[in-house]
C-alpha cells in the first residue's frame, strides 16, 4: 500500500490508521512511578551528596538544539526514575508558561531488527514526553555512532512538536567520544542516590506509614522494633533495593513476628539458607530432600523423599539397620525449614526461601547444574511427580535465570516443550514461563533472540509454542518482534498445527486496537513483495471472515473510500491464487467472503468489484474456476450461486456457466 501516510479510515467497528511505517508502541508510564519521583524523590547519595543526573537530564532537554537526554550509567543508578523525573519536570515547566502538560510515555524498542534499530518508526505525537530504555541491547547494535547520530536528529524534529526524549543507555553503549554533538546530550548517573533515603521517603509518602521509618533509624527509639532494619541497607545497595524493603516494611501487620518474615524476604532467607546448608555439609541426603521439596513443594513428604533419591541416583534404602538410623522424616523437613502439615511438605510460609534455596545452590555449587537440570527433565514428564507443578517449576526457573542472566535455564525449559507431553496445557504452560523471560530486562533479548530461532525450528511442538508466545503479552509489548516469528511459522511447507496456531495468532493481534495497520502493511509486504507462501496465507487468514468478519469489514470499508487499499486487496488474491500450495485455502475464503456478502455483514458492492478485478487475471485458476463455472460433483449453497450471478465475465465466457446454477442448492 502506498500514498496513504497518516490517512484515517472510518469503519463502524471504529477507527483505524492506516500508515505506511507502523511506529514502535507506546504504553503510558504509571501514575504509580510518576508519584514515587514527584512526592518521594530522592536526590541524596548515602554520603548526602547531591544526586544530579535528573537535574542534568532536564538541562539536556530545554537547553536548545535536540530535546534529547541520554542517561548513561552503571545498573543500579536510578538511571529510570531519573529520566521518568527529568520528562515529569519539563512537563511542570510547559504547565508553568501556560501550555497544557506532557503524555508521558514509554518507547517499546520493539525493532525488526534489534542489532539495527531503525529509527525512522520511533513516535512522534506532538506534546509528548518519550522514555525508551535500551540499556540492555545497546551492545548489541551493530553501528552505535549511526543509530545515535539518528536518535539525535529524530529529537531534533521534536522541537516542532513540542515534545521531547529519554534514552536510558548503560555505561559505556553511548558513542560520545565520536562527536561533540553526541556528548552534549548525556546526563551521566554517577552518583547513586540512597536506598536508605528512598525507603523512609516511600514508607512517609507513598504508603503513609512514618512511624515505619523508626525501623530503619540507627538510633533507638524506645521501641522493641527500632532500627531493626536499619542494617539491610548499606551504601551499596539499588535504589530499587529501598524501594522494595519498603514494600516489605509497609506489607507488615507491625508485629514482631511479622516484621522479621518481612526482614527475611528481604533479605531472601539468606542467613536461614546459608545455617542449612552449613548444618548439612556431610548430609547430602537431607540436601536433596530440600532441593526436592522447594521443586514439589505442597507434595506428599514420601513422594518428595523418593524424588530426592532419583536426584542422587540411588535406590531406595533395603538396610533395616539403617532405615531406623537418624532422625524422622519429619525432623529432617523441619531441619530445613520446610512445614509438615499431616503428610504435606510446604516451604510457602517463607515467602521467597524456595528462591533462595535455589540461588545458593546455584551459585556455590556449579557442578549441579547439569544433573540438576537432567533431573528436573525426569521429575516434570507426564508421569513425573512435578508434572502438574510445571508452572510452579517454571516461574522459580524464570526467576533463577532473570538473577543469574543465564540462558541455560531458559533453554532446558524450551527442552521440555518435546518432553513426551502434547498437550495444549503443557505447550500453553511452555509458551507461558517464555513470555515471561522474553520481558526481562537483562534477559528479554537473549530470549528474544532464542524465540527467533525456535520459529524456524522443524519441531512442530517448538513452532506451535512460539506461536502460542505470539498470542499473549509479547505481541502486545514487541508486535514487530512476534510478526517477524510468526511469518517463519506461516512458511513451514505442511499446514500443520504450528501454522493453525501462528493463524490464530496473527489474527489476535490485528484485532487489537491500533494493531491492524501494522499487521496489514507487514502482511501485504510479505505477499506482494517477497510472494512468501507465508504472506499468502497470512492475507488469506486476514481476510478470511468465518471465525470473525471484523478484519474484512474494516478493509473492506477501508477500501471504499481508498482507492490504494482495493488495490492491495487485489494483488494480494493474485499473488495468492498464483500459489498453488494455498488453492484449498483460496476456495474456502471465497466460498466464505460469498456468505458474508449474501448475510450482509460486508459492503456488498465493494467485495463484488474486488473479486470482479482478480477475477480478469485468474479466470482460469482453480480456486477462480470454481467459484465461476461450478465443479462436477460439487454443491455450492445459494451464497456462491448469488455470487456467481453478479461477477462479470467477458461476453464469449458468459455463456460457460453451468445449466443449474439457478437452483438454490446445487446437487
Amino acid at each position: 500500500m502506498g500514498n496513504n501516510h497518516n490517512s484515517k479510515i472510518i469503519v463502524a467497528a471504529g477507527s483505524v490508521t492506516m500508515t505506511s511505517r507502523p511506529q514502535l508502541p507506546v504504553a503510558d508510564i504509571p501514575q504509580a512511578e510518576l508519584d514515587v519521583v514527584t512526592a518521594a524523590w530522592v536526590d541524596l547519595s548515602m554520603k548526602n551528596e547531591k544526586v544530579t543526573t535528573a537535574d542534568e537530564a532536564v538541562d539536556r532537554l530545554t537547553g536548545g538544539g535536540s530535546r534529547l537526554a541520554v542517561i548513561a550509567g552503571p545498573f543500579g543508578y536510578g538511571k529510570r526514575s531519573a529520566g521518568v523525573r527529568a520528562l515529569s519536570e519539563v512537563s511542570r515547566r510547559e504547565q508553568d508558561k501556560g501550555g497544557k502538560p506532557l503524555t508521558l510515555q514509554e518507547i517499546r524498542p520493539d525493532w525488526e531488527k534489534p542489532g539495527s534499530p531503525d529509527v525512522s518508526v520511533l513516535p512522534d505525537e506532538a506534546g509528548t514526553g518519550y522514555l525508551l530504555d535500551v540499556a540492555a541491547e545497546i551492545g548489541t547494535w551493530n553501528n552505535p555512532g549511526n543509530v545515535a547520530a539518528q536518535l539525535v536528529a529524530y529529537a531534533e524534529k521534536l522541537l516542532y512538536v513540542g515534545s521531547y526524549l529519554v534514552v536510558i543507555a548503560d555505561e559505556h553503549g553511548w558513542p560520545e567520544t565520536a562527536s561533540g554533538i553526541l556528548a552534549r546530550v548525556v546526563a551521566r548517573a554517577r552518583i547513586r542516590p540512597s536506598a536508605h533515603h528512598v525507603a523512609q521517603a516511600h514508607l512517609q509518602t507513598l504508603y503513609g506509614k512514618p512511624d515505619r521509618a523508626g525501623w530503619l533509624s540507627p538510633v533507638s527509639s524506645g521501641t522493641e522494633s527500632a532500627g531493626q532494619a536499619a542494617h539491610l541497607l548499606t551504601e551499596n545497595s539499588r535504589p530499587a533495593d529501598g524501594a522494595r524493603l519498603a514494600t516489605v516494611l509497609a506489607g507488615s501487620d507491625g508485629s514482631l513476628e511479622s516484621l522479621k518474615t518481612a526482614l527475611g524476604t528481604f533479605q531472601q532467607w539468606r542467613s536461614e539458607v546459608r545455617t542449612v546448608f552449613k548444618a548439612t555439609e556431610e548430609h547430602p541426603e537431607d540436601r536433596a530432600l530440600l532441593i526436592s521439596a522447594l521443586f514439589l513443594d505442597g507434595k506428599d513428604a514420601l513422594t518428595i523423599q523418593a524424588s530426592s533419591r532419583t536426584l542422587l541416583d540411588e535406590p531406595a534404602e533395603t538396610s533395616v539397620r539403617k532405615i531406623l538410623t537418624g532422625p524422622d522424616l519429619t525432623t529432617r523437613f523441619e531441619g530445613m525449614k520446610a512445614q509438615v502439615t499431616g503428610r504435606t511438605v510446604t516451604l510457602g510460609h517463607k515467602p521467597g526461601y524456595a528462591s533462595s534455596v535455589l540461588l545458593h545452590l546455584w551459585q556455590q555449587r556449579a557442578d549441579i547444574h547439569p544433573p540438576l537440570l537432567k533431573w528436573l527433565d525426569t521429575i516434570t514428564t507426564p508421569q513425573g511427580p512435578g508434572a502438574d507443578r510445571l508452572a510452579a517449576i517454571g516461574d522459580l526457573l524464570v526467576e533463577l535465570a532473570v538473577s543469574e542472566n543465564d540462558i541455560r535455564v531458559i533453554e532446558q525449559i524450551h527442552a521440555w516443550i518435546d518432553n513426551g507431553d502434547n498437550s495444549t496445557g503443557h505447550r500453553k504452560l511452555i509458551a507461558r514461563v517464555l513470555t515471561i523471560a522474553a520481558d526481562a530486562d537483562t534477559l528479554g533479548a537473549q530470549v528474544r533472540a532464542k524465540l527467533l530461532d525456535s520459529a524456524q525450528h522443524p519441531s512442530e511442538a517448538v513452532a506451535t509454542v512460539v506461536a502460542l508466545v505470539c498470542q499473549g503479552e509479547f505481541a502486545e509489548h514487541y508486535p514487530r518482534q512476534a510478526l517477524v516469528r510468526l511469518r517463519h511459522i506461516l512458511d513451514r511447507p505442511t499446514p500443520d498445527v504450528a501454522v493453525h496456531t501462528a493463524r490464530e495468532a496473527l489474527r489476535d493481534i490485528a484485532s487489537r486496537d491500533g494493531q491492524l495497520a501494522r499487521v496489514w502493511g507487514t502482511v501485504i509486504k510479505w505477499a506482494t513483495e517477497k510472494r512468501h507462501l507465508a504472506g499468502h496465507r497470512a492475507f488469506l487468514s486476514l481476510l478470511d471472515p468465518r471465525i470473525d468478519p471484523y478484519i474484512l469489514q474494516v478493509m473492506l470499508a477501508a477500501a471504499e473510500q481508498k482507492p490504494d487499499v482495493k488495490e492491495a486487496l487485489v494483488e494480494g488474491w493474485n499473488v495468492a491464487l498464483d500459489d498453488r500450495r494455498v488453492d484449498t485455502e483460496c476456495r474456502e475464503v471465497l466460498t466464505a467472503w460469498a456468505r458474508v456478502r449474501e448475510s450482509g455483514q460486508v459492503p456488498h458492492d465493494v467485495l463484488t468489484d474486488v473479486l470482479n478485478d482478480v477475477l480478469v487475471q485468474h479466470l482460469y485458476s482453480m480456486p477462480i474456476s470454481a467459484l465461476v463455472f461450478g465443479e462436477p460433483g460439487v454443491a455450492n449453497d445459494a451464497a456462491v450461486i448469488e455470487l456467481r450471478k453478479d461477477l462479470r465475465l467477458p461476453p464469449a465466457l458468459s455463456e460457460l456457466r453451468l445449466p443449474h446454477e439457478h437452483s438454490p442448492v446445487e446437487s
